[in-house]
């Protein structure tokens, strides 16, 4: 149910793309973390949902989510993409909504995903290719440096902690910037040193966890942006579990 907001107050906007299909290691649960963190504060939250065959308004939201999945459900996923919601997602991120994709959601955002001798098309909002090479998978905890991104106070660092587990290597073109520096390991191909991508308010990265459970200030961030409003304080939070969390994933990772 969406939470009511007291009258005056904002209302988040939120969409998830293929709830349904795209939710491995439990990535739903990052819109859980934002729907909370917005009551807690009195902000509204609204979350509808877009899947298979269904048409998505590119004006309606101040978010929209895409998380990761399966090969089969991801060429599923990639097809209604380009026939149904391309350009509701182009529109949405030219005007600024927060476009955010997690793993093989992130891989979907760029230009293609290659298996073998098949391409699969993304929505090129990002200007990332990704390809399955011979390997092993790139799996581990896994934590990098947003300062650059998404910027931190003079000597400080914004640290995003989280778990990977990718067979794709995705490669960054000349200009894009990635989000993060990998302090501990893999990233996006396992050795350039980078994490994920960002446009804007359009996101990629591979961190799952879920993401935002462990890693609270980064949803007040999505938040803010949502909201677009960059000057915004939020209201500060009891974040004493938050920051427990945080830490037992920095120290997973050996960070």
């Amino acid at each position: 149910m969406p939470e009511r907001a007291p009258s005056g107050a904002p209302t988040l906007r939120a969409c998830a793309l293929y709830p349904d299909l795209m939710n491995i290691y439990a990535d739903r649960g990052n819109l859980l973390v934002l729907e909370r963190r917005c009551a807690w504060r009195g902000i509204g939250f609204q979350l509808s949902a877009s899947s298979l065959g269904e048409r998505l308004d590119g004006e309606a939201h101040d978010l929209y989510y895409l998380g990761g999945g399966q090969d089969r459900d991801q060429r599923l996923c990639a097809q209604d993409l380009i026939a149904t919601k391309r350009e509701a997602l182009q529109r949405a991120a030219e005007r600024g909504a927060v476009v955010l994709g997690v793993c093989g959601g992130y891989q979907l955002l760029g230009h293609s995903y290659t298996l073998e001798d098949e391409e699969i098309p993304g929505v090129g909002l990002l200007d990332v290719h990704t390809v399955r090479e011979p390997g092993p998978r790139l799996i581990g905890n896994v934590a990098i440096d947003t300062s650059r991104a998404l910027g931190a106070g003079p000597g400080s660092t914004r640290v995003l902690a989280g778990f990977e587990n990718h067979g794709g290597r995705t490669r960054l073109q000349p200009g894009q910037e990635p989000l993060g520096r990998v302090l501990r390991g893999y990233g996006n191909d396992g050795h350039t040193g980078m994490e994920g991508a960002i446009a804007g308010n359009t996101l990629g990265t591979y961190l799952h966890g879920p993401l935002l459970p462990k890693n609270s200030w980064f949803a007040d961030w999505l938040i803010v942006a949502a909201l677009g409003d960059r000057e915004r304080e939020l209201a500060p939070l009891d974040d004493g579990l938050e920051a427990a969390a945080h830490a037992d994933a920095l120290r997973a990772a050996g960070v």
